[in-house]
């Protein structure tokens, strides 16, 4: 992980560091140059100023129009930094705070910079050549701004470490990272806390306690399901926070079999669990006075002798039957599982958040930019949304009532796992969901098709989303 410090003189600022700064900052008048005064005067135009020339004792200075350090939506700092990070000159960047940038920006700056320490170097999967990373981050800021930057550095960094171990086992191929290697990644990242505990149902004790979704959907692999329930007790009493994430390590589909170009980024399709995973790491590196269960329900979905086939019912763990029109809707069935199971298991439970990169629709619906929320509970809904605002890492509400409900009627079953009319797939998705949440509990489904991948130059990578707004939603709830 990259180390961070505060500085608050600008003789503190090492030689040869990055510094990111803004005009008519305290900290640009007090380093004032010709060269300083030159690139002030073109940020001011609106454009980004920046230079590895005569710079000295710097070894790059970047100055960024005043406006982006206030934009909260549009990310324009980040999108600065971006290529300007991607072959850093300097292993030490200093972000300049003096100018009472807006926090949420502070935030996901800081965010993408720790975020840099993610690699899968050691895999051994593509040449790679000794390059210069960042290894220090320094937030130059005012004695009075200490407090709040403190806070903010400290939760960002506790963030991006759990982010960085979801991307990582992400990223990772479907090949290596099966169901059983999730569980084994999962135990050897949580044994480095005495307060987090593994519980592992394997595919016997996945049919003993009666989760046969689950089972439907990973029996017809030869790399066998698996739930993993992670336990965070950084409290003796009080009631458990519960978090449920969809990992198919592997979709093609079933025998509904997507095709080629659908197929190719379906090993990102436990990016739920795997955040579910990082958020319980972050959790439990910020030591917080809270009990969580993480719940991850893991499972590939292949095509075999034994692979579910439209138009079976399988039973779920709270005895719901569902007729499964179509395979390739495999992540509600795995999650609705998951679901009913974490309710059983602490009956008394604050709240359940399931998270999935469930359909191809919320990206339609609302882009690469938001996650879809879906939830009946408006106390949920509303702090959520305040998380995500705070955060930098923004949902957006879609309905979900009884007007959804003949979309997942069926003649045979309980329920079928999606509409025969192709209309509402994300909500009517939600709407199955929400049956297997006892009424008392208040719940709330994610669908982070959008956010969950980084997308660029055609390349797609683990984005670590949702954690930050999750995190800070739960740090809110315990406020």
């Amino acid at each position: 992980m990259i180390h961070y410090q505060l500085l608050t003189s600008h003789q503190e600022i090492v030689a040869k560091s990055h510094l990111i700064t803004t005009a008519g900052s305290p900290l640009a008048n007090a380093l004032s140059s010709l060269l300083m005064q030159e690139m002030s005067a073109q940020a001011e135009t609106g454009e980004l100023a920046d230079t590895t020339f005569h710079c000295a004792p710097l070894a790059r200075l970047t100055i960024v129009p005043q406006s982006d350090w206030q934009d909260t939506l549009t990310d324009t700092l980040v999108n600065h930094l971006r290529p300007l990070l991607a072959a850093p000159r300097s292993e030490h960047v200093v972000l300049d705070c003096s100018y009472a940038p807006h926090l949420v920006v502070v935030r996901k700056a800081v965010r993408f910079i720790f975020n840099l320490a993610h690699n899968l170097d050691d895999l051994g999967l593509k040449k790679t050549i000794n390059r210069l990373r960042v290894t220090q981050l320094s937030l130059f800021c005012h004695e009075e701004q200490k407090p709040s930057l403190e806070a903010l550095i400290r939760e960002e960094h506790a963030i991006a470490y759990g982010m960085i171990a979801a991307r990582r086992l992400a990223d990772i191929p479907s090949e290596q990272c099966t169901p059983q290697f999730v569980v084994d990644e999962a135990q050897r990242l949580c044994a480095a806390f005495s307060a987090l505990r593994c519980e592992v149902l394997d595919e016997q004790a996945i049919v003993e306690q009666g989760l046969g979704l689950l089972h439907a959907v990973g029996k017809g692999s030869a790399r066998p399901p698996r739930l993993l329930a992670i336990h965070f007790e950084g409290a003796k009493e009080g009631p458990v926070r519960s978090y449920v994430g969809k990992g198919i390590t592997f979709d093609t589909g079933g025998l509904w079999l997507k095709e080629g170009a659908g197929m190719y980024t379906m090993k990102y399709d436990m990016c739920g669990a795997a955040n579910v995973l990082g958020l319980m790491l972050t959790i439990a590196t910020l030591a917080l006075p809270v009990r969580v269960m993480g719940v991850l329900a893991l499972a590939e979905n292949a095509i075999g002798p034994d692979a579910m086939q439209p138009g079976s019912v399988a039973r779920a763990c709270n005895g719901l039957t569902v007729e499964i029109n179509n395979t390739d809707a495999e992540g509600r069935l795995v999650l609705a599982d998951a679901i009913a199971w974490a309710s059983q298991r602490h009956p008394h439970t604050r709240y359940i958040i399931d998270m999935a990169t469930l359909t191809g629709a919320v990206v339609k619906a609302l882009g690469y930019e938001l996650s879809g929320l879906m939830t009946q509970d408006e106390n949920l809904r509303q702090a959520l949304t305040h998380a995500g605002e705070q955060s930098g890492d923004d949902v957006w509400s879609l309905p979900l009532d009884a007007r959804l409900k003949k979309q997942t009627d069926s003649a045979i079953a309980d329920l079928c796992n999606t509409p025969g009319n192709n209309a509402a797939i994300s909500a009517s998705a939600a709407w199955l969901l929400h049956h297997f949440c006892p009424q008392g509990i208040p719940w709330a489904h994610l669908d982070v098709s959008g956010t969950a991948l980084w997308r660029e130059g055609g390349k797609s990578v683990a984005s670590g989303r949702p954690i930050p707004l999750l995190l800070r939603h739960l740090l809110n709830d315990l406020h």
